[in-house]
């Protein structure tokens, strides 16, 4: 069998020479995660180099070619940096590690300083995933050069709050409890020890409306947890198919009021129509407007994949930073 994320799985056939073939419908250009499934077991393209980094559920990937009109295709344009730091982390007493972009020119205009968004990746991946299959340098760098996005900083942590979660018996879906307990300690890491050290060794502009938290699935919720409970650290927050922050939201977020609403530049809530957490992500919504505080909801095509959440960080990132609040709400 091939499986395909956010598609049909599809039965191989084998001919006389023993070798499986599929063929699969024409597809648009992308970058494309699947896998094999030998008697029920998932395995990886052995013919393929390429793989998706995952903690669980490493997959092949396949890069169909598209214009240069696609923000994710490599271009011929100025490109920024890609920074790796590991540190021992105090709250969970282990080494945590975490990315840095710095845009086109960070190190020959030594006198600018720069906004800063921390990007968030989803339930089982590692703090490469953003870039890796994300496509995040990739995508800002070309925003950047067709002067669409605002040249920033990128931050890129590992988002573990607590190693459980990641024990295939207990996954974060299944464990309110467990999955506060990620959430909260990662608001912790990242308000105690990731934004002082990043601040401590880059030109970032240490102000709340300088400062922007996004993620993807359990990204999305963490984002949410830590930006909204924390309005005097970020100014615009975004969540892509947020999971795991559950549906008592007067609990998780107790702080907000409608006074919250006028420390906001941005909050930008969006998932696919095709995505188990659709219904969800519209009660929040729902639950944010009885509360006064507004919200851009975006619901595009798809499911719960990378080709919906590159599309996503698309969207979101030419508007931050900007002087002009966006629309209350919106639907693409």
């Amino acid at each position: 069998m091939l499986a395909r994320e956010g598609a049909q799985t599809l039965s191989m056939t084998t001919n006389e020479a023993g070798v499986w073939s599929v063929t699969t419908e024409p597809l648009e250009p992308d970058f494309y995660v699947y896998w094999f499934e030998v008697d029920g077991v998932p395995m990886l393209d052995p013919s393929n180099p390429v793989v998706k980094p995952n903690l669980l559920n490493p997959r092949s990937i396949i890069h169909i070619p598209g214009p240069s009109t696609l923000s994710w295709e490599f271009n011929d344009v100025p490109h920024g940096l890609l920074h790796h730091h590991s540190y021992m982390s105090d709250v969970l007493s282990r080494n945590e590690d975490y990315y840095v972009y710095t845009p086109p020119g960070y190190e020959v205009d030594t006198a600018r300083n720069y906004p800063v968004l921390y990007l968030l990746h989803g339930y089982s991946d590692d703090s490469s995933a953003w870039t890796a299959i994300g496509r995040a340098n990739v995508i800002l760098d070309n925003l950047i050069a067709e002067g669409k996005a605002v040249p920033m900083l990128v931050v890129m942590p590992l988002g573990y709050g607590t190693p459980e979660v990641l024990i295939r018996a207990r996954p974060i879906s299944r464990g309110h409890s467990l999955t506060k307990q990620n959430y909260d300690n990662f608001k912790d890491i990242l308000l105690s020890e990731i934004i002082p050290q990043v601040e401590k060794t880059y030109r970032a502009v240490r102000d709340r409306d300088s400062r922007a938290i996004a993620g993807l699935s359990m990204g999305g919720g963490e984002s949410l947890n830590a930006g909204l409970n924390s309005l005097d650290k970020f100014a615009w927050i975004g969540a892509f198919s947020a999971a795991g922050f559950g549906v008592d939201f007067d609990t998780r977020f107790p702080g907000l009021t409608s006074n919250s609403d006028s420390g906001l530049s941005l909050l930008w809530i969006a998932c696919g129509t095709d995505d188990r957490l659709l219904d969800n992500n519209r009660k929040f919504r729902g639950w944010l407007n009885s509360k006064g505080i507004h919200s851009v909801g975006i619901e595009t095509p798809g499911a719960h994949t990378w080709m919906v959440w590159r599309r996503n960080l698309t969207a979101f990132l030419p508007l931050l930073f900007q002087k002009q609040k966006p629309a209350d709400s919106a639907a693409h």
